[in-house]
């Protein structure tokens, strides 16, 4: 999976760059290879990359709620009981 979002990411930077450059001669050609090669990054390549990082986490984990702020700070539920 690692190899397939590193192609696409490389295919796609590849076409928003042969996009600028042939900008001068054909802007209509040269429009689609800048969207597609940004559609390619932002909705292909970017989701793919989070699944797999994110694969076998907790999501819990990362969200901010009460428990997780006073982890955050060092201090226990019991500790701010007693004060």
């Amino acid at each position: 999976m690692k190899y397939l979002i590193s192609i696409i990411l490389i295919a796609s930077i590849a076409s928003i760059i042969y996009g600028f450059t042939i900008q001068e001669t054909d802007v209509f050609f040269a429009n689609k290879c800048i969207g597609f090669g940004t559609v390619g990054i932002f909705l292909i390549a970017m989701p793919l990359f989070l699944i797999t990082v994110s694969k076998g986490k907790n999501m819990k984990d990362y969200m901010l709620n009460e428990e997780n702020i006073r982890r955050m700070q060092g201090r226990e539920k019991k500790t701010e009981e007693k004060e």
